[in-house]
């Protein structure tokens, strides 16, 4: 009897501690599948944290590259244009700057010089050459061909020149060809382009500091050579002899353009007005010299 009472009390013991162990694992599973059930709650936050962060990335990449196109363009309002570009662009601006001695903006007759000129060059074998032709009203300039880009050309023209002068079309065209062979050899690009100039063109600007009397130091170039010193007697010479040699072959051609050098040396001789075209363009004379060795008295 008293064995009986000890093996119940082990087994009330032992189903204590079966019990208490039973229920600690019970606690630990509802613990582990909390935790699992946390844990899944987290990588939803997370994943949709990671959403926000790649939706967020993808706006501000697109505000970066708003911003990049903004001061693109922005920094493009800073370029210098390149040499290729440039002198079109300048000369342009000279044209506007001195609107007031050049006296450009007047009404004037279409003369039809553009489509003469351009019957002329085809003749000689020029095709396809852009060109602008500015008329002018102001006897203090005779004629001049501008700088401009590679296969442009920009031409001066004095209205009161033309006139006084009494020129054909045919012998206003000589004059422009006389003009466009002068800015092909680049006499004018050569004098008026200077070191400084050469070393910002194509450059950019954009929070820097430029020096403006680059420009205006070519702008008193472009003065110059319109204005005071023109073209010296070697240049003058060559183009002299080019125009000779291409002129030759056609009778007709080749005696306008003796008259047309005629008129031109008389004007200058008897006219006070254009006695200064010798200091741009050397002796009309000399020229004749050069085309005829043999001329005597001015007649041909």
């Amino acid at each position: 009897m008293r064995k009986i009472k000890q093996y119940s009390f082990i087994l009330v013991i032992l189903l204590t501690c079966f019990g208490v162990d039973t229920a600690v694992s019970a606690a630990t599973e509802k613990k582990r599948k909390e935790k699992e059930y946390i844990d899944f709650k987290s990588i939803k936050k997370v994943l949709k944290n990671d959403m926000l962060d790649v939706e967020l990335e993808k706006k501000l990449k697109k505000k970066r590259e708003i911003g990049l196109k903004i001061k693109k363009k922005r920094m493009r309002k800073y370029d210098i244009p390149q040499k290729t570009e440039y002198w079109s662009f300048f000369t342009e601006y000279w044209l506007v700057k001195n609107a007031p001695i050049l006296k450009w903006d007047f009404e004037k007759p279409d003369y039809g010089l553009s489509d003469s000129f351009s019957c002329f060059l085809e003749k000689l074998g020029y095709y396809e050459k852009r060109f602008k032709i500015l008329l002018v009203n102001t006897p203090n300039l005779y004629h001049f061909g501008l700088p401009s880009n590679k296969g442009e050309y920009i031409f001066i023209l004095s209205v009161p020149f033309i006139r006084t002068l009494d020129l054909s079309k045919l012998e206003i065209s000589m004059l422009l060809f006389e003009d466009l062979l002068r800015v092909n050899n680049g006499y004018f690009k050569n004098f008026a382009e200077t070191g400084e100039l050469k070393e910002i063109l194509g450059t950019n600007f954009y929070k820097k500091k430029i020096d403006k009397k680059i420009f205006t130091r070519v702008s008193d170039k472009y003065d110059k050579m319109i204005f005071d010193t023109g073209f010296n007697y070697q240049q003058q010479f060559e183009i002299t002899k080019r125009i000779g040699r291409l002129l030759k072959s056609d009778l007709k051609l080749w005696n306008t353009y003796l008259g047309m050098l005629k008129k031109i040396d008389t004007l200058v001789k008897s006219n006070v007005l254009y006695s200064g075209y010798v200091k741009i363009y050397p002796s009309p004379e000399m020229q004749l010299n050069w085309l005829l060795p043999e001329l005597k008295d001015g007649k041909f």
